[in-house]
């Protein structure tokens, strides 16, 4: 049973083939997906998909590559978060790969998230790109440790995933750790601690070697799960095992007997990839 933490099933290019989509999903052994939030206009959209099908659930937020559409404040994500289905605060943090300064709106509507994220008690989502130093600067400035979260799609160093932890952020790994120039994630990927450990798609993105230059979608966090057991020495039931485990404790979803979750035990998925089952 495998986790896709992170995707977006909003986009177009899945939702022309919404209802093969979550069928090949679900075939793959991938119980549960979060369809992650980019703009407050589209929010309504994941809500209803997240409300009609039980292994799929929401976030609320504004992607920090968006310039233009609603604003949200403080108040405006706390509302919507309060829905149970809607797990987390996100995506949020910090881009400055493609936009340049000045920047302060993008930071503000950081500082927004993560204070929605601790009034709410929802973890967030964190994406950050190019601006790793301000990233960990106004997570510690604005507590979000009183929120947690996951720092998502990692490609950042083995340093600041260590500041991450310390924080009590999970690490999400996408297709990008199974490319043939991602030695340095591939390191990192094996430091991560098992209780940390989550995994992801990003789809319509970043698709998985061998299905790299495809539309991606959730059946293929399973190949994200084969190559963090491959790198990892350990079978690929014990990463499903515990990133499944991770998963509950981060985002604790609402008990569904839908979600065959309970075959993992509080705590089983950390004992199998220690080596101890």
């Amino acid at each position: 049973m495998f986790v896709d933490s992170h995707c977006h099933l909003s986009f177009p290019e899945l939702v022309a083939d919404q209802d093969a989509v979550l069928e090949r999903m679900r075939q793959a052994g991938v119980s549960a997906a979060v369809n992650v939030c980019v703009r407050m206009d589209e929010f309504e959209q994941i809500l209803a998909l997240a409300e009609s099908q039980p292994d799929i659930f929401a976030t609320v937020g504004v992607h920090p590559d968006q310039s233009e559409g609603e604003e949200p404040g403080v108040e405006q994500l706390v509302e919507r978060a309060v829905h149970p289905k809607v797990l987390a605060i996100g995506e949020t943090g910090l881009d400055y790969y493609r936009l340049k300064e000045p920047l302060d709106w993008q930071r503000e509507r950081f500082r927004v998230h993560i204070r929605a994220a601790r009034e709410a008690g929802k973890p967030l989502v964190v994406h950050t790109r190019s601006a790793p130093d301000d990233t960990l600067r106004i997570l510690k400035e604005e507590r979000a440790d009183q929120a947690g979260g996951v720092m998502h799609c990692f490609t950042e160093s083995l340093e600041f995933a260590l500041e991450a932890l310390e924080l009590g952020f999970y690490i999400s790994f996408s297709g990008i750790v199974t490319f043939r120039n991602a030695g340095a994630l591939q390191v990192v990927a094996q430091r991560v601690p098992a209780d940390r450990l989550l995994i992801e798609t990003d789809a319509p993105y970043l698709s998985p070697v061998p299905y790299r230059g495809k539309v991606n979608e959730p059946a293929r966090v399973a190949v994200v799960a084969q190559k963090l057991a491959e790198l990892r020495s350990q079978p690929v039931e014990a990463i499903a095992s515990a990133t499944s485990q991770n998963f509950l404790t981060l985002f604790r979803p609402p008990a569904s007997e839908t979600l065959p979750f309970g075959m993992f035990p509080a705590g089983e998925g950390n004992r199998i990839m220690q080596g101890r089952g």
